[in-house]
């Protein structure tokens, strides 16, 4: 564990068939370390999912960071299992399929608010593990792009979508154009469905590492309360 990159703090299904469909999608299972064989749906889906694919199907809670000079990781586990004991299970209907700026992903239904305030928790109580951002992290943030808001959220947790400017969402693609998003949407759709989870749950939090070769793996699950 300790000779990840870096780490992050996820929400990932547990073993499953939801699981197991979503990592069919994406070509990667983060749970076992492996590469998974895509379905042939006419299209170069392996393409299409080559982003999100390295990460692991997920949904971000605190985004990925380099360990602070003097941290552990086996410190930062224990933080997030004792965190994970201070923090209630959050319960939404389900999960509905969207386009978000450009790529397709799954966002929880109903009020997301329990969410929202679950993530700002972990991304406070946790930042005191996180290293600086570079110089060149930042400008790969584009802050000239962000606002005013998000660049002060960059400068205070290391990423502009935290806080007030957090949206949960399970990537399924990469950016995509008109004609591949309107090709995808109803395959993504066929292929999800059976397996949608309702309610949709956030029982626990997972412990993310990026190993060498730029992959994600699941390390630890910790429940919430």
């Amino acid at each position: 564990m300790e000779k990840m990159k870096r780490y992050a703090i996820y929400y990932a299904p547990e073993e499953g068939p939801f699981a197991q469909a979503a990592a069919a999608w994406l070509g990667w299972d983060p749970i076992t370390g492996r590469a998974v064989t895509q379905p042939d749906l006419g299209l170069d889906l392996a393409a299409m999912t080559a982003d999100p694919r390295k990460y692991g199907f997920h949904g971000t809670i605190k985004p990925p960071f380099r360990l602070a000079q003097g941290v552990s990781a086996d410190a930062l586990a224990a933080a997030v299992g004792q965190l994970a004991q201070s923090l209630p299970a959050v319960e939404m209907p389900g999960l509905q399929m969207l386009d978000l700026e450009g790529f397709l992903a799954l966002v929880p239904q109903g009020d997301t608010s329990a969410l929202g305030d679950l993530a700002a928790r972990v991304v406070a109580d946790l930042d005191a593990f996180r290293a600086p951002l570079t110089e060149a992290e930042v400008a790969r943030r584009r802050p000239d792009r962000l606002t005013p808001r998000q660049r002060d959220l960059l400068a205070l947790y290391g990423y502009p979508y935290v806080m007030e400017e957090f949206r949960f969402h399970l990537t399924l693609s990469g950016a995509l154009s008109s004609a591949d998003h309107a090709a995808l949407l109803p395959l993504a759709a066929a292929h999800f469905a059976p397996h949608l989870p309702q309610p949709f749950r956030v029982g626990a939090l997972t412990l993310f590492g990026e190993a060498e070769d730029g992959r994600f793996h699941l390390l630890r699950r910790y429940a919430l309360a």
